[in-house]
């Protein structure tokens, strides 16, 4: 056992009663209640998510005074600029606003920066060479809520800038002089869901401007544009984004978007579509174009007007993957050695010379992963310090860079994840600083990580038709994760098998002989030495899977933790 299992009891009058009432089997219902959704009409609503769900774009702080001046920019035939964040996020919302802004009849560019040299956000270079080229308006994607100085440029130079954003302002400062901010994060905003990515602010954009009088066609290639970004950029799938990412995986595997079926055929995600295909297969391969420097090419892949540059587009994507993956293994295995030199610290602070700056961000993640810690992984260049910091658990990332806001160059994020740059001579500084935060935060011992487990299910339940029975909770991912489960009494049927070096696959049996087939990604790292020998009890704790081979589908148990008996 590599965690702290805590495992969830349940009402089961509360369960047995809503079950009863919204006709689902006692294990969906308890899941339900876990969940939050325990009443009857709030169960009905997240099990069936439709365009009602939409809240009403007007909401938004700033959206009258954005539409009146898209609208006015229309009219007089001004050109608009579009710029978009380098990610998932930013990308798909680009390409989201300029399909909305096409339709009606509006002349629009766009620019997705360079991550390395121009960095996240506006600058004052390209929004000159803009004005110089004779655009009247800048609609920001995913980015802008910071860019202070950029915009008050823009704005004494006669260029007017719109952000739409979902970024934390900077609590000091407040938000940028622009000609207005559509944000559900600002001060002031009583919109009621906070928890829009850039592309769900976008399609609020897309609504109000398009009003009830667009096509109901139109609106699907919105959402499954907006799925993608909402998946990507790990926000929660509860409330509005729920309904965003469920009516868009539906319509992904019909869409008519030569982009997006390019992307899907070369991720092998043509048969089906959930939100774990869009956070493994999907995504990776968009953000991996920012990475390599190459997100220009996810907008032109998704506005592809024909199949073959679609797939030549998908097939650049997939090799700037490949790519990324090699990176990202090479900087994590040298992220991982340094911070040994480091034993005790609550808040890991790693960095070396020319790492490369597209992947510190995944390497980020995979140490705070395995040593359960906040991590910051650092590229360093010239004297100075990009990094890119992930967080564990429900330690506030934001407030802990905030606390050391005096040293940086710049910063900004969220809560779980964030950006930075420093000049290298203040690094120690900050590991120091960031380490008591922590201390503060988290107590100074290195506490097991722990796994929360949905409930306990027995082994003769257990088929593809519990797959079934839950599917209708899906799509799974932040604040709606995908149901782990524990099942005791079972009895490893022999040796595991030992895949591509790294993973581990189980044959195991119940009481009754009922042969089950479970597979660790990774185990053979997670599993810490551990020895499996036939005969060996097993007590499992998993998520359950199906595994199509040859046409033939299976029931298939993904192992996150195991205790052995022997």
């Amino acid at each position: 056992m590599n965690k702290q299992w805590n495992i969830r009891k349940h009402d089961y009058d509360k369960v047995s009663e809503l079950s009863s009432a919204i006709g689902v089997p006692p294990l969906v219902a308890a899941l339900l209640i876990s969940r939050g959704f325990g009443s009857e009409s709030d169960a009905r609503r997240f099990l069936q998510p439709s365009l009602d769900d939409l809240n009403e774009p007007f909401l938004l702080k700033g959206m009258e005074r954005a539409v009146a001046r898209i609208r006015a920019a229309i009219d007089a035939g001004q050109k608009i600029l579009i710029w978009g964040d380098y990610d998932v996020d930013g990308t798909t919302g680009t390409v989201l606003l300029r399909k909305a802004l096409a339709s009606l009849g509006a002349s629009t560019s766009f620019h997705i920066p360079n991550r390395f040299t121009e960095g996240y956000g506006l600058n004052q270079e390209y929004l000159a060479k803009a004005k110089a080229d004779g655009i009247g308006l800048v609609i920001t994607v995913d980015c802008g809520t910071r860019s202070f100085d950029p915009i008050a440029w823009a704005h004494g130079n006669g260029l007017d800038v719109i952000v739409t954003d979902h970024h934390l302002s900077d609590p000091e400062r407040g938000i940028p002089a622009a000609a207005a901010v559509v944000n559900p994060n600002q001060a002031g905003c009583e919109y009621p869901d906070k928890q829009l990515a850039g592309v769900g602010v976008a399609l609020k954009l897309a609504q109000a401007l398009i009003g009830d009088g667009g096509h109901p066609e139109q609106m699907n290639e919105f959402l499954e544009i907006a799925a993608i970004g909402t998946v990507a950029d790990v926000m929660k799938l509860t409330g509005e984004n729920r309904s965003i990412v469920s009516l868009g995986l539906r319509q992904l595997t019909r869409t008519r978007n030569h982009g997006l079926r390019a992307l899907m055929e070369i991720s092998d995600c043509t048969a089906e579509m959930t939100s774990l295909h869009i956070g493994f297969r999907i995504a990776p391969r968009i953000n991996a174009a920012g990475r390599m420097d190459v997100a220009r090419h996810v907008v032109e892949l998704l506005e592809s007007s024909e199949p073959a540059s679609a797939r030549r587009f998908a097939g650049l994507l997939d090799s700037r993957n490949r790519e990324r993956q090699r990176m990202q293994q090479e900087i994590t295995e040298k992220a991982l050695l340094e911070a040994v030199q480091f034993p005790g610290h609550q808040f890991v602070v790693v960095g070396g010379e020319g790492w490369h700056r597209g992947v510190i961000g995944l390497a980020a993640s995979k140490i705070a992963e395995k040593l359960n810690k906040p991590a910051i992984v650092l590229s360093i260049e010239n004297g100075v310090a990009h990094g890119s910091a992930r967080t564990v658990g429900d330690f506030h990332l934001l407030n802990a860079l905030e606390n050391c806001s005096d040293i940086f160059v710049q910063f900004g994020g969220h809560a779980a994840a964030a950006g930075l740059q420093i000049e290298t001579s203040r690094v120690d500084e900050l590991r120091k600083r960031l380490d008591e935060f922590a201390r503060t935060a988290l107590g100074d011992s290195d506490p097991m990580p722990v796994l929360n487990i949905d409930a306990v299910v027995t082994s003769d339940t257990l088929g593809l038709d519990l797959l079934d029975r839950l599917s209708s909770l899906e799509p799974f991912g932040v604040g709606n994760s995908k149901p782990v489960f524990v099942t005791r009494g079972l009895t490893l049927l022999r040796d595991p098998l030992v895949m591509k070096e790294k993973h581990l696959k189980f044959d195991l049996v119940d009481a009754n002989r009922k042969r089950f087939e479970a597979v660790w990604w990774d185990g053979v790292e997670r599993s810490n030495g551990q020895t499996f020998a036939p005969g060996t009890g097993i007590e499992l704790a998993y998520t359950a899977d199906a595994n199509t081979w040859q046409g033939v589908r299976r029931l298939q148990l993904v192992v996150e933790d195991l205790d052995i008996h022997t």
